[in-house]
């Protein structure tokens, strides 16, 4: 018929998809396939307590140093030092884990592992830890059984005034009756102290944690600009132990904070966008850019150090660090994700002739478990042996370190006590890269994806990478085929 549009075969099945989702999700067509009420999330949120007054509680006080403030906050709170102890926070390892391949029991963190920014704490204790929520761990003998160790300040400030220099001690010209006096439940500012500021520096590790989360607009986080949570309204504590978990050095899936924990496994109006929460996180149209007011680093190429160079800035080389790629709005990457990942070991044997991943997640679109999740993927180069073909740790911090002598052999020499790992005199550079799944900087929902940011030649997802013929809305997929069969049910 003359003016009628015409579509291809494919096509109807992609517009059938369209029409009942709505390009902008609001259409009210939607409301026509309704699978439940709007859900009640502020059930799964916590009441916050009251703050109770320090001030009067350390009026007859004299606070020497951080130990004293410890000292003082146990004569109340006895068995916090004790608990805090037990945590990862306070290890900086993970509970002890069964790797494939070895006999033994292992336990991974930040305390002896390798990664493709700092690459290892292990003889560079001074400057690492500072973000340390203890005093004094400057080399390998600190003692992590010293309850008045516990730095309780760094999370339960709330003066503003706080602030810790190398081996995590407090720096010098901080009034530490004034901070005593002020402290409370923590905030954003505290866990953001060290965890916007990962790697050197605000934004540098994290693609979605930074300084733009103290005090967020809700086109950042709708969660804590709209709603003013704090982060421990979702890292829910218990006897000093936070929830959630880092992929980078970990590879249990305990202690994961869930978007379920507040919202329904299946949230929306729409039967057609619950249906894809098997198969695809929330984070997934929940976060359509990372960095997004600014710029995280996305590689670190080490093998570049050492020059003297004019006229660079220092988001893009530092004698002391190599050459680095900043970037902020970035689209993240997608990969399927069940829970897990592989986690590169130290001492593990390399190929170098492809890149190394540190923590690759594991999951595929076979494994039911799996969703696909975004990520933000950190690319290096960085220091191996080529004779025993596995990564090194440098000193780089204090006499003889690569920061002030430009030595590479020197610096690594220097550590082989602290890292364990021999050299053999023979240095190369390879690739690697890092995970770092994305769900914070949750944007509104006005300003999640649509259905054509993904389907019908939307360039956000890589299907075949993904393990899909092509674009599921037309060659199938795991919920696709579902929808499949609940149309030719009804056919019938």
């Amino acid at each position: 018929m003359p003016g009628l549009i015409k579509f291809k075969p494919e096509q109807h099945i992609l517009w059938s998809i369209l029409i009942m989702t709505g390009l902008a999700l609001g259409w009210s067509g939607c409301q026509n396939i309704s699978s439940s009420s709007p859900e009640n999330a502020w059930r799964g949120v916590l009441t916050k307590p009251i703050k109770t007054p320090h001030d009067y509680l350390f009026a007859e006080k004299t606070l020497s140093d951080g130990p004293a403030v410890t000292r003082a906050c146990l004569e109340c709170h006895p068995q916090v030092a004790t608990d805090f102890m037990k945590t990862s926070h306070w290890t900086w390892l993970g509970e002890p884990e069964q790797r494939p391949g070895r006999d033994e029991l292992l336990r991974l963190g930040k305390k002896n592992q390798i990664n493709n920014f700092c690459i290892g704490i292990e003889g560079n204790w001074l400057k690492c830890t500072k973000c340390h929520a203890g005093y004094g761990w400057q080399d390998a003998t600190f003692d992590f059984a010293r309850t008045d160790n516990v730095d309780c300040l760094v999370c339960h400030d709330q003066s503003g005034l706080y602030d810790k220099t190398d081996a995590g001690l407090v720096a010098p010209g901080v009034d530490l009756l004034a901070v005593a006096k002020s402290v409370g439940r923590p905030t954003r500012d505290n866990c953001g102290y060290c965890h916007f500021n990962g790697g050197g520096g605000d934004a540098v590790k994290h693609g979605d944690l930074d300084g733009s989360m103290s005090k967020p607009v809700e086109r950042v986080d709708v969660h804590m600009g709209r709603y003013d949570f704090q982060c421990i309204d979702c890292h829910r504590t218990v006897a000093h132990r936070i929830a959630g978990r880092s992929i980078t050095l970990r590879t249990l899936t305990t202690g994961m904070v869930e978007c379920t924990d507040c919202h329904s496994a299946k949230p929306h109006r729409s039967t057609r966008l619950n249906d894809h929460s098997h198969s695809v996180s929330c984070q997934v149209c929940h976060i359509p850019q990372m960095a997004v007011t600014r710029q995280t680093k996305m590689a670190w190429d080490w093998s570049t150090a050492g020059l003297d160079i004019a006229g660079v800035d220092d988001h893009t080389y530092l004698k002391t660090k190599g050459s680095f790629l900043f970037a902020k709005q970035v689209e993240p990457e997608y990969a399927w994700f069940n829970g897990h990942v592989d986690r590169y070991i130290k001492g593990d044997l390399i190929d170098p002739g492809t890149v190394v991943h540190l923590n690759n997640p594991l999951g595929s679109i076979e494994d039911p478990t799996a969703r696909i999740w975004p990520f933000k993927i950190h690319q290096a180069k960085q220091p191996y042996d080529k004779e025993y073909n596995y990564l090194l740790i440098p000193k780089t911090v204090g006499a003889g370190g690569y920061w002030t002598d430009f030595d590479w052999e020197k610096a690594i020499r220097l550590n082989e006590q602290n890292s364990g790992l021999t050299f053999s005199g023979q240095l190369g550079f390879v690739e690697t890269d890092m995970y770092w799944y994305l769900t914070h900087m949750i944007a509104p929902k006005e300003y999640a994806l649509r259905c054509v940011d993904c389907h019908n030649q939307g360039t956000r997802m890589d299907w075949q990478k993904l393990g899909y013929d092509g674009d599921p809305a037309f060659s199938g997929g795991r919920s696709h085929r579902r929808f499949l069969e609940r149309r030719e049910k009804i056919n019938k």
